[in-house]
């Protein structure tokens, strides 16, 4: 589907804001713009989760600029603005942080101007404000600073002279924010003090500011130069400058987080990774996701079909997993049915992740044991008097026996059926061989005993690869299959769900922080 604008054959930019970094500091409206484009024109610092939320079909152009390389010049860029536009197709340009704070934007738009090309600006956050406050740095405060002074460390060289007045920055009483200063912070530096300003001062540089690998260091501005030498955070890089620097160390919340940088492989299936992928993030993870499974239907539903026909003759449905579920469902609505052939069955789920998947479906489970394995399933069941009563399990196409034998062995008479089946995921083993090769994983999550085989299969059993990064399984069952196959499965979740995984992988990292301590 393409926009209203390329329909009507009058085109029109957007110079949207996409924020410093981290991708959910869009706005409303920026996201928007950026999901209608016809054609996104990006920069170098846009991350790649937004530009994934770009409509199928929309055209993107990389015009990223280093400070030692520009893939296109600024007049290219807004020649190409213009050309695009021209086509009759509304073009998104992405611009990280606010396209009016030394994003170049005022230009791009007196380009537009002089072309006679409609155009929209949608501000952005910018990093003089974000990048400070995830350091835990206000850049005002009361009682310690009443205003604060944007600059570029990054002027112009063509100019013929300085436009920054290092007097008044000097003796200004606020705060001193500087933007892509990195490279210049010794002759920053040098003019403040210079100028008066005293060598106790306080000043922070923070590096990839609002992402996993945000990295500060703080000092004064008498030893910070000393201090970099030591360790100097990677740019796109913020200088803050003031009193307001000392409140970070009571303030700071961002890189606190208990898997702040920490980047971790995601192995579920690319249609379940979100949860588990927004659960890391919010701990402070960087969560990269390789789906080393794949779910599919059974290659013969006839079995299947077959319990669906005879759904009323049985008492129970015991569903173990979210896909069992999603697939059951699926196969009963192909079949023309819906929830209500299930009215005379009792439902049980293995987990509250598997009772809310009955839930979205207006699906209420009747019994959700308090261990959520096959044992406590089989533990709930007992004392029922479920003798000679029939219980359809729809399952995965191989699963440990445990539960049905266990059921039988209560005197229930089990049917179970293929609902779906996991397979390695086609075209992830080159990838999966590059991410592994390069040493930056701090861990692997596994969800199921699926979860184990897909990524052995995509390395043809090569356990080399896995010898660095954590283990990390979502419960017993998953950590034996680990364990079996040659791993060692450092952490097992005691709640075995994707939020106790998460909580069992940060109880992990703060114990061995603990430990270095």
């Amino acid at each position: 589907m393409s926009s209203p604008e390329a329909d009507s054959g009058q085109g029109k930019v957007l110079l949207i804001g996409a924020g410093p970094g981290d991708p959910g500091l869009i706005t409303v409206k920026g996201l928007e713009g950026l999901r209608r484009a016809d054609v996104i024109i990006y920069d170098r610092l846009i991350p790649e989760p937004l530009l994934a939320r770009a409509r199928p079909g929309a055209e993107l152009i990389y015009v990223g600029k280093a400070s030692s390389h520009h893939t296109l010049s600024q007049e290219e860029i807004n020649a190409l603005l213009v050309a695009k536009a021209r086509e009759g197709k509304l073009v998104t340009r992405l611009k990280g942080g606010d396209p009016f704070v030394f994003g170049r934007g005022g230009e791009e738009a007196e380009a537009l101007v002089a072309a006679g090309i409609p155009f929209e600006i949608i501000p952005g956050v910018t990093s003089a404000v974000a990048v400070p406050a995830y350091a835990g740095i206000p850049v005002t405060h009361r009682g310690l600073a009443a205003s604060f002074s944007a600059i570029t460390g990054h002027e112009d060289p063509t100019k013929p002279s300085s436009q920054i007045d290092w007097g008044a920055l000097a003796a200004a009483p606020g705060t001193l924010v500087f933007l892509m200063g990195v490279e210049n912070l010794s002759s920053i530096v040098g003019e403040l003090l210079r100028r008066g300003r005293p060598p106790q001062t306080p000043i922070a540089v923070i590096g990839q500011g609002t992402t996993p690998r945000q990295e500060t260091v703080t000092g004064t501005l008498g030893d910070i130069l000393v201090k970099l030498q030591a360790k100097q955070p990677a740019p796109p890089a913020v200088i803050v400058v003031g009193e307001v620097v000392t409140l970070r160390d009571r303030l700071r919340w961002f890189d606190s987080r208990p898997l702040f940088g920490r980047r971790i492989l995601v192995t579920r299936a690319r249609a379940q990774a979100g949860r588990l992928s927004a659960l890391l993030a919010a701990e402070g993870a960087e969560p990269v996701e390789l789906p080393a499974i794949e779910i599919q239907g059974p290659a013969d539903t006839a079995a299947l079909d077959q319990a669906l026909a005879d759904i009323r003759d049985f008492q129970w449905v015991i569903f173990t997993s979210v896909n069992g579920v999603a697939a059951f469902c699926r196969r009963l609505g192909q079949r023309g049915g819906d929830a209500r052939v299930l009215a005379g069955a009792k439902l049980a789920a293995i987990g509250p992740a598997t009772a809310e998947a009955l839930a979205q479906r207006g699906l209420r489970a009747d019994l959700v044991p308090a261990d959520f394995q096959a044992q406590g399933l089989l533990a709930s069941f007992r004392g029922q008097g479920l003798a000679g009563q029939r219980a359809l399990l729809p399952r995965a196409e191989a699963v440990p026996p445990e539960l049905a034998q266990g059921l039988r062995g209560l005197g229930v008479e089990v049917t179970e059926v293929v609902a779906y089946r996991t397979v390695p995921a086609p075209g992830s083993q080159e990838m999966v061989r590059e991410l592994l090769g390069r040493g930056d994983l701090d861990a692997i999550t596994f969800t199921s005993a699926s979860t184990v085989a897909g990524l052995l299969s995509l390395l043809d059993g090569d356990l080399a690869l896995l010898e660095r990064p954590v283990i990390a399984c979502i419960g017993p069952v998953t950590a034996q299959a680990a364990r079996e196959a040659g791993l060692r499965a450092e952490v097992v979740a005691a709640e075995h769900t994707i939020p106790g995984l998460v909580a069992a992988l940060g109880e992990y990292y703060r114990e061995k922080k603990a430990g270095r301590e």
